[in-house]
């Protein structure tokens, strides 16, 4: 598997970066091993609205006291500019690889509510196949801001591992499609050109490449979603909804048919 474009640029605010990797070193100290930078900033991707990604390698687990200062802190620092998605990491527990890994820790803006309530890890076991997913993005974008190479501290990700990350999410994704059609809609098109070609594209890139494969019936969803996602329109034409769950649908019949023949 190889990733689009083959030599990615760091993006993103460089303060707002250094600032999650100052906050990383105050917390873990000598044991961060290493802080990488995933995602659609190392696409050429990154949009008004997208995020930033940020993986980090421990020595050890953080603390639950060290998880409430994280998010703390974390609340403070996303987005200004950029909503910042953190993921943190034991080493000894993604190496050697198994699956499903484990994740000791994740900050993202979703789980706001869930902070509210003083609730600083909301995920339901710490066992998540989500994560192998991102640790070979991790792996492909090799762009680390401080530590080594990522293939120094994580082993390669088989692709059935991938893909079965990729599937074991399909359910929870499409229990977001009423209230977050576009990046539901999005992120479908993105699994589906991943599982297809064995690439990691932007999501504008696989929204272009799925655009040419669907009935035209369903197109306009994903063709308004990614007009929304690059800053060409602020709203849908229409009620997506209808429309969005046939193409969903559709979508992830040909993402398994994709696995099958993969």
């Amino acid at each position: 598997m190889r990733i689009s474009p083959s030599t990615p640029e760091r993006a993103g605010d460089p303060e707002q970066l250094q600032g999650v990797v100052n906050l990383l070193q105050g917390t873990l100290g000598e044991d961060l091993i290493g802080v990488y930078l995933f995602g659609s900033a190392v696409l050429g991707g990154l949009k008004p609205s997208s995020d930033l990604d940020v993986m980090a390698v421990s020595a050890r687990s953080t603390s639950l006291q060290e998880k409430r200062n994280l998010v703390s802190a974390l609340r403070e620092r996303s987005g200004k500019p950029r909503h910042l998605e953190l993921t943190i990491v034991v080493q000894h527990e993604v190496k050697p690889w198994r699956y499903p890994p484990r994740m000791d820790f994740q900050y993202g803006d979703w789980w706001d509510d869930e902070y509210d309530r003083g609730n600083v890890q909301p995920w339901r076991d710490p066992a998540n196949p989500d994560l192998a997913s991102l640790i070979r993005m991790a792996l492909l974008a090799d762009t680390p801001m401080l530590g080594p190479a990522p293939a120094d501290v994580f082993d390669p990700v088989p692709r059935e591992d991938y893909v079965a990350s990729l599937l074991g999410g399909i359910e929870e994704l499409l229990g977001d499609i009423e209230w977050d059609t576009r990046n539901v809609v999005l992120t479908l098109a993105r699994m589906w050109a991943s599982v297809e070609t064995d690439e990691v594209l932007s999501k504008d890139a696989a929204a272009q490449w799925a655009l040419a494969r669907l009935p035209s019936n369903t197109s306009w969803v994903l063709a308004e979603a990614r007009s929304m996602y690059v800053g060409q329109r602020d709203h849908w034409s229409r009620d997506p909804l209808p429309d969005a769950r046939s193409y969903a649908h559709h979508v992830i019949l040909e993402i398994r048919g994709s696995s099958r023949r993969g």
